[in-house]
């Protein structure tokens, strides 16, 4: 089985380093969406969170010692499907950022822990619970 993306879009920000991780981030920057999806933008707001699932794209590629992991911010050796390592059979992350406001075809975000020109894949809304998804089969 062969399983193909493209990106369908780029962050953008002016920062060499960022935070490991989207919880611990104050880092603002943009989410710059291709044109051809700029309809599928029209419902997200200042304000709201959503969640970036983008690539890994500077992460080295993935071998069999990367398994077990010892992340620098924990003591312990982890499996590497219970850590947020970019050392990764699919180089696949995932951050929930907060939006600040939409333009056109860019999102403005705080919480980037991407490297600048990391690719996205999808966009996602964060939904905490069902209730606050007005999508969810199962709302009255």
């Amino acid at each position: 089985m062969v399983i193909e993306m493209k990106p369908i879009g780029f962050v953008r920000h002016e920062f060499e380093k960022v935070p490991r991780h989207w919880s611990v981030s104050d880092v603002e920057g943009r989410l710059i969406i291709n044109d051809e999806y700029l309809e599928g933008l029209c419902d997200i707001k200042a304000g709201q969170q959503i969640v970036i699932i983008f690539h890994f794209h500077k992460g080295p590629a993935f071998i069999p010692r990367y398994l077990k992991q010892s992340p620098p911010h924990r003591k312990e050796i982890m499996g590497v499907f219970s850590c947020c390592s970019p050392r990764r059979p699919n180089p696949i992350g995932m951050s929930v950022l907060k939006v600040l406001k939409v333009k056109g075809n860019v999102i403005y975000v705080k919480g980037l822990d991407m490297y600048d020109g990391t690719p996205i894949l999808d966009i996602k809304p964060h939904i905490i619970d069902k209730h606050t998804c007005p999508s969810f089969e199962g709302n009255k």
